[in-house]
């Protein structure tokens, strides 16, 4: 091929005189194969309620669903037990369950399992004098770090600059010894 033809973008190409060996090709299909492996891993975390923990009328199953994810595992805690796959979380949802059937409403259950646990396991405790401290902590040591350092800027700002006093004979030959080398 002449050097001023522009170069075919498909098709053979005219090599630059090395014979590389041909790339060996993995499977004929990887895009099945990664889709498969990415399902299986994903499918242990998605399907944490078991087929034998849904109740069979799909109105009392979407209200234990709303219950269990509004609850915190106690094993995992950053899990909901609806997503969680520990043993506790499992006793849970079936306790949840039981409690719906028996025809408990939502608040009624979920007093009942924070009777048991605690409001450790609600995602979203309610303000109450017991957790104030906890839900004002925060806020309040935002403003009074604010408040500390809007006093320091402005005490800084406000002081007077330092007095700037010429240096001595023997200070600016020391500073110029040292510059030079």
């Amino acid at each position: 091929m002449d050097e001023r033809e522009p170069r075919p973008i498909f098709g053979p190409q005219v090599s630059s005189g090395v014979n590389w060996p041909k790339a060996k090709r993995g499977p004929k299909a990887p895009f099945p194969a990664a889709f498969l492996l990415a399902l299986a891993l994903l499918a242990p975390a998605a399907h944490a309620v078991q087929p034998d923990e849904i109740l069979p009328d799909p109105a009392l199953e979407a209200r234990a669903r709303a219950i269990t994810r509004e609850l915190r595992c106690v094993v995992c805690q950053s899990e909901s037990i609806d997503d969680s796959n520990a043993d506790i979380a499992r006793d849970l949802r079936l306790l949840v369950r039981e409690r719906i059937v028996t025809g408990d409403s939502d608040m009624q259950v979920q007093a009942f399992v924070v009777d048991r646990y605690g409001e450790f396991v609600l995602f979203r405790p309610p303000f109450t004098a017991r957790n104030a401290a906890l839900w004002l902590a925060g806020p309040l040591l935002l403003l009074a770090g604010g408040g500390i350092a809007f006093a320091f800027i402005r005490r800084r700002a406000a002081a007077p600059a330092p007095e700037r006093r010429p240096l001595s004979p023997e200070e600016e030959a020391r500073l110029s010894e040292i510059t030079r080398s």
